[in-house]
């Protein structure tokens, strides 16, 4: 993984989530095995949010379906929406050099190319937390992308919080992680992961200045747009 917002390909969760998506197996069995082993990592959840499995026999129960994946393409109106270039005032970058783009900005691609309601998040795991010895932690939730009735795509979402009582806004940014990554199987955002366009924004676009940390003083060097400010808890 080159300078994407996203975890790179060492995570040991993206790793473990790659290799079980790698083993022929039924959906449930497979689920089972991989959230078994990101339990060893990240402990059971605490929330009791496990997705109630559809007994009914009607509908589809998205917890482990994979209905209507890969079934057809979207109709051109849709796809052109969704591939479209991104404008340079909507890329961010973190201060360690990441391009991203903001999480409602791909709700509103969604929205532009399928309408308020034509497109949704299901959660197909329980959350899983790992609380650090000291304070906080780290929560993760598997989300599949549902359009039209349909899935087209499935990705693991994580968020860190630095408190219990920050959970409830972590699972928010969890969720929006996952849709992000699941953006990526739509085209959207796609020159955030190429090299060249990366390289060219960051030279036209941003620049590297020495700041200094508020609170413990240490000075570094962080990345930021030429037309950005800096921001807490840096001062330059």
């Amino acid at each position: 993984m080159l300078e994407a917002f996203a975890p790179p390909s060492s995570d040991p969760v993206q790793k473990i989530h790659e290799s079980q998506n790698a083993t022929v197996e039924t959906p449930k069995s497979g689920q089972a095995k991989n959230e078994s082993s990101l339990s060893i990592l990240f402990g059971t959840s605490q929330l009791n949010d496990t997705p109630i499995s559809n007994t009914s026999g009607d509908g589809i129960n998205w917890s482990d379906s994979f209905h209507g994946l890969g079934i057809c393409s979207f109709s051109n109106e849709s796809s052109n929406i969704l591939c479209q270039p991104i404008s340079n005032e909507d890329v961010e970058i973190t201060p360690d050099g990441l391009l991203y783009l903001p999480e409602i900005k791909y709700r509103r691609i969604l929205n532009k190319a399928f309408g308020p309601g034509g497109w949704g998040l299901a959660p197909r795991s329980e959350t899983l937390i790992n609380k650090s010895k000291f304070g906080g932690g780290t929560l993760t939730r598997e989300y599949a992308l549902i359009v039209q009735g349909r899935l087209v795509s499935i990705a693991r979402g994580e968020q860190d919080f630095f408190s219990e009582k920050g959970i409830p806004t972590a699972t928010e940014g969890c969720k929006s992680n996952a849709l992000m990554r699941c953006c990526k199987d739509l085209g959207v955002a796609s020159e955030l992961w190429d090299p060249r366009f990366i390289r060219s924004f960051k030279k036209s676009t941003c620049e590297e200045v020495f700041v200094e940390h508020v609170t413990t003083k240490k000075k570094k060097k962080i990345w930021k747009r030429r037309d950005g400010l800096i921001e807490y808890p840096f001062k330059k």
